[in-house]
């Protein structure tokens, strides 16, 4: 039985959140891939604050895939297919972005398993930041905007538990966002200084 099989069950991997919930829950119980899925859902570079149970209720509604090396997974840009987020289970993505007056994209890092990527664009539906592109032969685990709306209708609890995490991840991002603005103005202030100490003005040669 494949990897996948043996994580979501043989029957209904395209579309979990249309399986019963009996079915889902036979089909992670027992599971050590799906316990492993869960853990990784539950890293310090995912959702920490889920509980197991959350996690692999979670993990249930996920569609399995896989990605070759040199695929791009998500697309800088991208603005009609964002209703999805997705968790690294094996392999390494290159996440990278396009910056104005540059002709080649930055690499801003390189995410392994326990990873997520996209789930800002799951939230707000927006244009995705940047391009993510497998580094290695990838699988993850998919958690479509429809599979969200049905946890939530299922399980509203836990539902809204991972919304919380989510947020609360996107927040987190956010102030390191500020921090590093402040450092780099910090930074180009210093520099400034420095210029113009070595380059006086004329008033100040007078």
């Amino acid at each position: 039985m494949s990897l996948f099989d043996r994580l979501f069950g043989a029957r209904g991997r395209e579309h979990p959140e249309s399986r019963l919930p009996a079915d889902r829950q036979a089909a992670v119980d027992g599971s050590s891939t799906a316990h492993e899925a869960a853990r990784l859902l539950r890293a310090p570079t995912a959702l920490m604050q889920l509980s197991e149970d959350e996690a692999l209720t979670v993990v249930g509604f996920m569609r399995p895939r896989r990605f070759k090396s040199g695929t791009t997974i998500i697309r800088q840009g991208e603005a009609t297919d964002t209703g999805y987020m997705v968790l690294v289970l094996e392999g390494e993505i290159t996440v990278e972005t396009l910056i104005a007056r540059r002709v080649n994209p930055v690499t801003v890092t390189v995410l392994g398993p326990g990873s997520l990527i996209g789930e800002m664009a799951l939230v707000d539906g927006g244009a995705r930041s940047a391009s993510c592109t497998a580094s290695t032969d990838v699988v993850c685990a998919v958690l479509t905007r429809d599979a969200l709306e049905a946890l939530t209708a299922e399980q509203p609890a836990t539902a809204a538990k991972l919304m919380t995490a989510v947020a609360q991840r996107l927040a987190e991002r956010l102030r390191d966002s500020g921090h590093k603005l402040k450092v780099y103005s910090q930074l180009v202030q210093t520099m400034q200084q420095e210029i113009d100490s070595l380059m006086p003005t004329p008033d100040r040669r007078r």
